[in-house]
Order: structure tokens, then C-alpha cells, then sequence
């Protein structure tokens, strides 16, 4: 083990369904990918443990394409694809355990057993909720495996013995430029799903009698709400522009009066919300989940209950300062605050 704290080696395990970076979709490979080249930036030596498709700019392992490589390749894959694409991933992981200081998994769930003792001198981020059985079994199974929240909201269902501190998301500071134009439009960034409403977005937009512009995937788990609950309304007043990259996405984002996040489910983050506030677009967001600790009402963007609060809250936009968003954004989210706090978690799992 190394014994200098400015060095610690430090093995960040990504999952396997895309590529580090993802080109446009994964919110998971997006903040990992910042970490890694962040946590390099201030001296923490980092291996990559990623699909071969990936280009993130530090050292890297991975042998195997991801997941939706695969599948653009060869079309329909066999459904045991992604348990050999992860057996491949935890290999890489076994045979260089010994090289790191600190073993630190984005993945799901088979990391732990293959850690072992070693899991004293782990940390798991989970990027999904924590509230249902999955985890509640795997945390009862593994009470000793340190568990990093991305939320204070999504701590609240990790047992006490599994908290190893919270680590809001970051992003790097001059991905997102700052814009102090706008197009006159609102924005909706996300999956096509029950979980992230969109048919809401639109329907609060035509309330607000303002247009609309709506990107992100269509959800593989729930492929068909788009198709019954968004097609049917969109315009030429609410379009759909599909996924977009980092370029186009923030395009977006900067020529927006505002990001709408009309979540319907316990967010454990909510990735976008700080991507628009890099540009200084702010945000009206659901209370629910980690908003409360993400925006800050009546600087940030406004936080609502309800439709018609949110048709209200655009009524009041006027009174935000852009610059000072972009501020905020720059004091509390960039992927160098974020490397700093895994750091010192890291050194409190190694005891230094």
C-alpha cells in the first residue's frame, strides 16, 4: 500500500452497459469519467476499469466493448450478455487487486463478494435508488461494505453501517458555458418515462403558454410510454429532438429560460439539473428526491408541488439571476469539489 496520501492508487470500476464517457446517454459514466480525470488532476494515481470502447484521459482496462456496443454491432444479443461482459469486468478487477489503495465500484452488486476482506478499503457509489428490495437485501447481506450516497435524500435508505459519507455529483466547470441569451423556450432533458414525466413538462409549458424543446432516450425499460403518453402531444410548439451530445445538449440548455424536472420518483440526483445550471439556466424542479438539496429556491430555480405552482414559477423566472446561477454552480458542483470529497473519504477508509 502506498504511503503517501497525494498518491493513494485508486481503481475506479465503471458498469458495462456503455462506453467512459457515454456519447448520449448515462448519467453514471458521465460522473465517472469527470472523477477519474478530476481525482488525476490532484495528484490521486487512477486506473479506469471500463468497457474498451471508452476514451476517458487516464489509464485504462477493459478488454471488452460495452453493452450498447454490441448491441449497435450485432443487433439483438443473447439476454446473458451483460453477466459475461461483468464476469470480464470483476477478472480485470481480481488479478490487479493488489495495486490499489482503495477499490472504488460504480457497478451493482457482484463486486462485493469478489472483494472480500478488501472491502474495508472500498467505497460503492450507487447511482440509482436504494429503496427498494434489491438493496435492501444486498445491504443486509453485506453490512460491512462502505457505501458512498450521492444525496442526503438517497442516504436516508442506506443502513447505518453501510454509510460511508454523502458526495454530491460534479461536473467539469468548462463543459457547460454560461449564457445570458435565451430563446424564449423551456427544456425537459431526460429519459422518455413514468419516472422523469415529460408528458408533464409539456402540459406545464402549454399551461405557461410557452414552447418546448424535449431530449433524451427513449427508456429501454418502459419503451412504450412514449409512445402513448408524449407522441400524442407533441407540436410545433412542444418537439421532441431526440438524444443529444455534450455540444448539443448544451445548446440547449444555454438558450433555455428554464429546466423543467418534473420527477415522479425518489431521484437519488439528477445530473441535468447542474448541467443547466452550468449555463445558468435555471431549474423548476419537483420536490421530491434530492432537488431540495440540489436547488436553492429563488436562486437556483424554484422548487413545486404541482403543476400549477410550476406554470407560477415560470411567471417568475425574471426575477433569477443567470450569472449567479452560473456561480453557484461553479461553488458547489464541479467535478474538482466532487474529487476532493471522495478524497478525503478514501483517506478516512485507509485511516489516514
Amino acid at each position: 500500500m502506498s504511503d503517501s496520501p497525494e498518491m493513494i492508487r485508486v481503481a475506479q470500476v465503471a458498469p458495462t452497459i456503455f462506453p467512459v464517457p457515454p456519447a448520449d446517454h448515462g448519467g453514471t459514466e458521465r460522473v465517472i469519467h469527470d472523477l477519474s480525470v478530476a481525482l488525476k488532476r490532484q495528484g490521486v494515481n487512477v486506473t479506469l476499469l471500463a468497457p474498451s470502447d471508452s476514451a476517458a484521459d487516464v489509464e485504462s482496462v477493459g478488454d471488452l466493448p460495452s453493452l450498447s456496443f454490441l448491441e449497435a454491432k450485432y443487433g439483438t444479443v443473447p439476454p446473458s450478455i451483460p453477466a459475461v461482459l461483468e464476469a470480464a469486468r470483476l477478472e480485470d478487477l481480481r488479478i490487479r487487486l493488489d495495486r490499489f489503495d482503495i477499490v472504488h465500484c460504480h457497478g451493482e452488486f457482484f463486486h462485493a463478494t469478489l472483494l472480500g476482506e478488501r472491502r474495508k478499503h472500498s467505497l460503492t457509489t450507487i447511482h440509482w435508488r436504494v429503496d427498494e428490495l434489491d438493496r435492501e437485501l444486498f445491504f443486509a447481506r453485506f453490512p460491512d461494505l462502505p457505501v458512498a450516497a450521492i444525496s442526503a435524500s438517497q442516504e436516508g435508505g442506506i443502513p447505518q453501517s453501510n454509510r460511508a459519507g454523502i458526495v454530491h455529483h460534479g461536473i467539469e466547470r468548462d463543459r457547460y458555458r454560461f449564457s445570458g441569451e435565451t430563446g424564449g423556450y423551456l427544456a425537459f432533458v431526460g429519459r422518455m418515462t413514468d419516472q422523469k414525466r415529460p408528458d408533464k413538462a409539456i402540459r406545464v409549458a402549454k399551461a405557461a403558454n410557452r414552447p418546448i424543446r424535449l431530449a433524451g432516450t427513449v427508456d429501454v425499460g418502459n419503451p412504450r410510454y412514449f409512445d402513448s403518453e408524449v407522441r400524442p402531444h407533441l407540436s410545433d410548439t412542444a418537439v421532441y429532438v431526440g438524444p443529444l451530445g455534450d455540444r448539443d445538449k448544451a445548446s440547449l440548455l444555454s438558450g433555455a429560460d428554464a429546466l423543467l424536472f418534473p420527477i415522479d420518483w425518489p431521484e437519488p440526483f439528477g445530473l441535468v439539473m447542474i448541467e443547466a445550471m452550468a449555463c445558468g439556466t435555471p431549474v423548476i424542479a419537483w420536490r421530491k428526491g434530492s432537488v431540495p438539496e440540489v436547488v436553492e429556491e429563488g436562486l437556483t430555480g424554484f422548487i413545486v408541488d404541482t403543476e400549477e405552482e410550476a406554470v407560477a414559477a415560470i411567471g417568475r423566472l425574471h426575477t433569477l439571476d443567470r450569472a449567479r446561477i452560473r456561480a453557484r454552480f461553479e461553488e458547489r458542483f464541479t467535478s474538482d469539489r466532487m474529487a476532493q470529497d471522495y478524497i478525503a473519504l478514501y483517506r478516512k477508509l485507509l485511516g489516514r
